[in-house]
């Protein structure tokens, strides 16, 4: 599959890019992702269009849009190609992949739509927008024919180097260890991360302790300080008196 398909896609990413290696890498991570998701391939009822699908995605995603701004694209030696191009790297992504798949692979109308996972109807809005476009600024591209043609001779831009089959199984056997290495790593920060909590947290509640205010108003309590001599002498008085005691207490009768 990767000998069939792997030049055809590499001319596709180009048309959808616009640089050599953006196309080359984007089916480079196509195949690595196939390899490593290699039985929902399998099953897979094309499994051509699904490895497409994910060089499309890879091609046209957010951050592959972000590297280009400012960086010129790969430009073809002819002319008429070079206009073509600007034309496409002008066009909003989901009409640039419907442009390719219908008017430069030749998908009819249903498997665009299957493939760009929209309505007919919206698939034919958007190709007959994306074509539009095109012919506004190239009339004589107007003819889907000749359309094809130019989209057919743009992407022969692309001659670089297919990635070999084998570095790609290569890279997605050891994508696919390391994705078990770092989950095995995360269950087990998990585990232990459980473990510790279970063990830490406390068995019964403990209602906190309410913060101290300071109390204002209250009186300074006063200090006894030594008791003079004068001080003492009224109470010796009393006491050395003639009605000293209790006694002195009750009522003198007269």
């Amino acid at each position: 599959m990767h000998a069939y398909c792997a030049p055809a896609l590499q001319r596709q990413a180009y048309l959808l890019t616009g640089r050599h290696d953006h196309a080359r890498d984007a089916v480079a991570r196509a195949f690595r992702l196939a390899w490593q998701r290699w039985p929902e391939v399998a099953r897979d009822p094309d499994p051509p269009s699904w490895v497409r699908a994910a060089a499309y995605d890879c091609a046209l995603s957010p951050w592959r849009s972000a590297l280009r701004v400012g960086r010129r694209p790969d430009v073809p030696p002819d002319p008429a190609d070079r206009a073509l191009q600007a034309v496409l790297l002008r066009l909003p992504p989901c009409y640039r992949r419907t442009l390719v798949l219908h008017d430069g692979v030749g998908l009819n109308l249903p498997d665009t739509a299957a493939e760009t996972e929209a309505g007919t109807a919206a698939t034919a809005n958007r190709l007959l927008h994306a074509r539009e476009a095109v012919a506004a600024l190239l009339p004589d591209l107007a003819d889907p024919a000749e359309l094809h043609r130019r989209l057919v001779s743009l992407g022969s831009a692309e001659r670089g180097p297919v990635p070999a089959a084998k570095d790609l199984r290569a890279a997605g056997e050891h994508g696919v260890r390391l994705w078990t290495r770092s989950a095995l790593a995360l269950t087990a920060a998990v585990t232990g991360a459980t473990a510790l909590t279970w063990h830490t947290a406390p068995t019964h509640y403990e209602a906190p302790v309410s913060p101290g205010h300071a109390v204002e108003g209250l009186p300074v309590p006063g200090t006894l300080g030594p008791v003079s001599r004068d001080a003492l002498r009224p109470s010796t008085k009393l006491r050395k008196g003639p009605f000293a005691g209790p006694e002195r207490l009750l009522p003198l009768a007269r």
